[in-house]
């Protein structure tokens, strides 16, 4: 049976684990780590580079590197929030085609499900290496704060990867999964998570197997790229007091000052100081310019307060939510690269009362988390019940744009729930249901999900027709929706697809275009192994050659430097296919030298030069007497 796999897709890195032995393993990628940064760049020559290979070349090319698309992933284009991040990116954040943020890079538009589908396919590849079979399931984690949209959204992103998402699980329930599977004591724990571009807190009772979500609450707009883009701030407005020049302009010099933020805050975690040295960061008529600033810990503390402080709040309506005081917490579970901060461990433990519990590793205990829920799935993992909650308050607009809540937030999922309306108007022959997610009291001011028309309602005063809507939210948290005419039996149904999203012809097309990358990343991988294979032979032969010509007779070294001169020509014009048979013709005459070689030196090893000594046959014996042990000196 086939392993489904677990995938933390994060705002900064991405991780993924498979259940191993009854426990959850971290996969290590083809680089080695075992987190894979979420970064996607198209190089000039069409090339697409995943992680890693991604990051080390961002400074030369910003415009077509793409980072934490999370943060735009089932978002409007028009959301203020998008609108901020635009200033902050050096690459093109645009109007998809149904009004949806998406990203430009290489010359062309994509989704953020897109983008988030080439890292995903990253992670599959991973497990697949790991596990020498093919993977087309998987559990994915998102942050418990995000709507319907962006939930949908990341599943689109498993489809176009390849991937079957078999649950959309919230990623502080993954943690605490994690952290207590082997804890069978009844404790009230709250998960503080804040990573590289979300912040989650949820607040879980646990015990016997049983994992049951009390509330949840959190900002799908906080995290460690906030942190990044207040220090980038910091160096870029004291480099224009001292200099005069605005570096946020120039989109190299801004992809440096990320770097260079990102590294200051990572080093600041264990150091007092740093210093940012950035030379030749640009030039004016008067030369080159550099900048080296020094940034103490206090110095990124004061910087960054309000962010942390801006944790808190979801904390107070997560306890208030639960019904508990925090002093009621047993443990504070840490998770997210962000919770390595000192200041963010201080500003928890002062708020919670207590030490943080650091066990745990913030990067991957997500990850293993989604494996362990993942084994639950596939009947690997016995004995565990996961009662998880929607993070966001459901319902309609009725009369007078009121939204009227269906479900309210932090009900446990999957749930159901039915309620009658009627018509505003007399003979009123059909009704618009608009649905609706937040906690504003006027629908307007909330996120709105889909609308759809039940049609053919017969002439009747108003009050009168009985409209039973329906709201429906599955294991994932994505919402169904139904309205039926109690009168006629007519019933109209949807499966909440945001007001922009993505639609299923638009999916296709995007499984195909990604179908279409993977074909041109394994006609490149060829193409380089091929190279490789082909130039390490060529060395070999020609050193080989170059030590032992004298070694070979004529006819034969002519043949041998024709086969290199033909392999040298294929790896010119970088065919695969050419490359590899030309090196298999080489193969073949290099086994012709290596016999050569190999043949003449039996020969000479097999008639002894005339200059050796003759064996000497005559053995003359000697004769040892024991000296006994009182007369040895």
């Amino acid at each position: 049976m086939a392993k489904v796999i677990g995938i933390d897709l994060g705002t900064t890195n991405s991780c993924v684990a498979v259940m191993d032995g009854g426990k959850p393993k971290v996969i290590e990628n083809a680089e080695g780590a075992r987190t894979t940064p979420s970064i996607v760049a198209f190089t000039k020559d069409g090339e697409r580079l995943i992680g890693q290979p991604a990051k080390r070349q961002a400074v030369t090319n910003p415009e077509n590197t793409i980072f934490a698309v999370k943060r735009l992933i089932g978002r409007r284009f028009d959301d203020p929030t998008v609108t901020k991040d635009t200033a902050l990116v050096p690459y093109t954040i645009t109007s998809g085609p149904n009004g949806d943020a998406w990203v430009k890079a290489g010359g062309e538009d994509y989704s953020p499900s897109q983008v988030s589908a080439f890292t995903l396919q990253k992670m599959k590849e991973t497990a697949e290496s790991f596990l020498g079979e093919t993977v087309t399931q998987a559990v994915i984690t998102v942050p418990a704060y995000f709507n319907d949209a962006q939930r949908q959204a990341t599943k689109d992103a498993g489809k176009i990867a390849g991937l079957e998402v078999l649950r959309i699980i919230n990623e502080p329930t993954a943690a605490a999964l994690a952290y207590g599977l082997e804890k069978q004591d009844g404790k009230t724990i709250a998960v503080y998570d804040l990573g590289g571009g979300t912040f989650d807190v949820s607040v879980l009772e646990i015990g016997d197997g049983v994992f049951e979500v009390k509330s949840t609450n959190g900002d799908t707009f906080l995290g460690g790229e906030d942190f990044d883009a207040t220090i980038v701030q910091y160096l870029a407005e004291g480099f224009q007091k001292e200099e005069g020049i605005d570096l946020t302009k120039d989109k190299l010099a801004l992809q440096r000052l990320k770097e260079a933020a990102e590294k200051a805050k990572i080093e600041l975690s264990s150091a007092q100081t740093t210093e940012v040295n950035l030379p030749f960061i640009t030039a004016d008529q008067n030369g080159p310019k550099h900048l080296v600033k020094s940034i103490t810990r206090a110095d990124l503390e004061r910087l960054v307060e309000g962010l942390i402080k801006r944790t808190l709040e979801p904390c107070k309506k997560a306890l208030a939510d639960a019904g508990i005081s925090a002093s009621e917490i047993s443990d504070v579970v840490l998770v997210g690269g962000m919770t390595r901060m000192p200041r963010v461990r201080e500003v928890v433990k002062d708020f919670f009362g207590k030490e943080p519990h650091t066990g745990v590793n913030p990067d991957e205990v997500v990850a293993m988390g989604a494996a362990i829920q993942a084994g639950v799935l596939q009947g690997d993992v016995k004995d565990v019940l996961l009662l998880d909650v929607t993070p966001l308050s459901l319902g309609i607009e009725t009369l007078g744009g009121v939204f009227t809540r269906m479900i309210d937030r932090n009900t446990t999922i999957p749930t159901k729930k039915s309620q009658v309306y009627s018509t505003a108007d007399d003979n009123q022959g059909a009704v618009t249901i608009r649905v609706f997610q937040g906690e504003r009291e006027m629908a307007a001011d909330n996120k709105m999900l889909g609308q759809f028309d039940l049609l053919g309602i017969p002439p009747a005063p108003r009050g009168v027709p009985q409209i039973e809507v329906t709201f429906d939210i599955d294991a994932n948290g994505i919402v169904n929706v139904s309205a039926k005419d109690k009168g006629t039996g007519k019933e109209q149904q949807i499966r909440i697809q945001a007001s922009g999203g993505l639609s299923d012809s638009d999916i296709d097309q995007m499984v195909k275009d990604a179908e279409r990358f993977a074909d041109e990343d394994k006609k490149k991988r060829e193409a380089a192994e091929a190279k490789n294979n082909a130039e390490s032979l060529i060395h070999t032969t020609e050193r080989q050659l170059e030590e032992n010509g004298d070694k070979v007779d004529a006819a034969l070294k002519g043949e041998i430097e024709t086969a290199i001169a033909a392999a040298k020509s294929a790896v010119e014009g970088n065919d695969p296919e050419a490359m590899t048979a030309k090196a298999q013709e080489l193969a073949t005459v290099a086994m012709k030298l290596g016999q050569a070689i190999y043949e003449k030196e039996q020969a000479a090893a097999a008639s002894p030069s005339a200059d050796e000594p003759k064996a000497d046959d005559d053995v003359v014996d000697a004769e040892f007497s024991e000296v006994e042990d009182d007369k040895k000196a």
